[in-house]
């Protein structure tokens, strides 16, 4: 029984999409989840043929499950996660149970932002930046360093722990607020650069690099940086897309990588590209279906490919404009409904209208990524136009919050 594994899935968005992909090329899906939740809700996930909770962080027990898969005649071609926090031990599992086309190296260092500022500190494209240990005072900062800067942890996601400080003040408020959260972590300060931020999806095959989709992202500051648009360029400007070209040579060179899969956030700046963050997976959330609305070619499929030894295609189908749209809440509440989706779905132009939170589910102004609850995904003859479809359907679409008394 040919088996495809994976280590951990969202309910929606990039991580499920893959495993109906898996489903659809004939593979029997195994999902190894944490979640109690999704134990609980197995009759939704009719995709996946095997669900076993296990600890998806421990490798041991995994091990252990997954050599009583085999005994059981389960024939694994390959273990993959699209989560974050389970891409690096998904790449050591294959290499421990099938042929892992991937480099665990680059991986680990990829999901650690301090190593990865590190590893490519000497780029010109690595903004400045500097590492504080738990402990260690932050005056050094103010004669090293001019304001505004961005303080994070190495390893926060989704924008979470990412703080702007226009000031020494602020610096000193948000290091305490981070420390009293982790102690023990050291923290990055690094200069904030201004303009416009891009997102890149790629796959390497042999050493030859293929961009999936070159993203404009349009990014609302509260108190988190929080990404609400994503424009799908069909044609980007071809000063930037030699810029971005030579950025992915560079980075790809650098973590020796012969075959793998990763996107790269990053600002256009006066002074050339300057690289926000890396991961070494395909965005989360709408991002392999306005690829497949953009372009037509479905991008988790093409990467399953790639882990399994086969080779990829990023040919494309189709050409248009994508604009997506994500919704957030500007106060917290207990969501009681959700209206106007209906009038979302046909407004013109729309191609996919997701709505994740149910009735009875806490919502808050955001602080991470995951605090946006649904998006629009609209075509239209130009990349305006589409902003403009996805918006005005959005717009449709109204949260409906009773306040939360606890």
């Amino acid at each position: 029984m040919k088996t495809i594994i994976f280590i951990g899935t969202n309910k929606s968005g990039s991580s499920r999409e893959a495993i109906k992909a898996a489903e659809q090329l004939g593979y029997f899906t195994v999902l190894f989840t944490k979640n109690e939740r999704q134990i609980q809700q197995r009759e939704e996930y009719n995709d996946v043929h095997e669900m076993i909770y296990v600890d998806t962080g421990n490798f041991s027990e995994m091990k252990s499950v997954i050599n009583k898969l085999k005994q059981k005649g389960h024939d694994i071609k390959t273990i993959v996660s699209f989560l974050d926090s389970t891409v690096r031990i998904a790449s050591l599992l294959c290499e421990e149970f099938c042929q892992n086309c991937t480099s665990s190296k680059a991986i680990q260092i990829m999901e650690n932002k301090e190593e990865t500022r590190s590893f490519l500190k000497e780029k010109s494209y690595t903004p400045k930046f500097f590492i504080i240990k738990p402990g260690e005072s932050i005056d050094t900062i103010n004669e090293k360093m001019n304001y505004p800067l961005i303080v994070k942890f190495p390893k926060s996601t989704g924008s979470k722990d990412v703080i702007y400080a226009a000031n020494k003040s602020e610096l000193n408020k948000h290091t305490v607020s981070l420390q009293e959260k982790n102690p023990g972590e050291p923290m990055i300060v690094e200069e904030y650069v201004e303009g416009k931020q891009y997102l890149v999806e790629a796959i390497v095959h042999n050493n030859k690099i293929m961009i999936a989709g070159i993203i404009e992202q349009d990014i609302i500051r509260g108190r988190r940086f929080i990404i609400t648009g994503y424009g799908v360029l069909v044609e980007p400007p071809v000063h930037l897309k030699n810029r971005i070209e030579k950025l992915l040579d560079s980075v790809v060179s650098k973590f020796n990588i012969k075959n793998g899969v990763l996107h790269l956030e990053f600002r256009n700046t006066s002074k050339g590209l300057k690289l926000i963050e890396i991961n070494p997976r395909i965005s989360g959330g709408a991002m392999n279906s306005m690829l497949k609305a953009a372009f037509g070619y479905n991008l988790v499929e093409e990467t399953l490919k790639l882990f399994l030894g086969e080779t990829p295609s990023l040919e494309r189908k189709e050409k248009n404009h994508v604009y997506t749209q994500y919704l957030i809440v500007t106060k917290k509440g207990i969501l009681e409904k959700v209206t106007g989706r209906n009038r979302a779905q046909k407004s013109e132009g729309v191609v996919e209208v997701y709505i994740k939170p149910r009735k009875g589910a806490r919502l808050t102004p955001p602080l991470s990524l995951g605090h946006r609850y649904a998006y629009v995904i609209a075509k239209g003859k130009s990349i305006d136009e589409a902003k403009r479809h996805a918006k005005n359907a959005a717009n449709e679409i109204t949260f409906h919050l009773k306040e939360d008394t606890n």
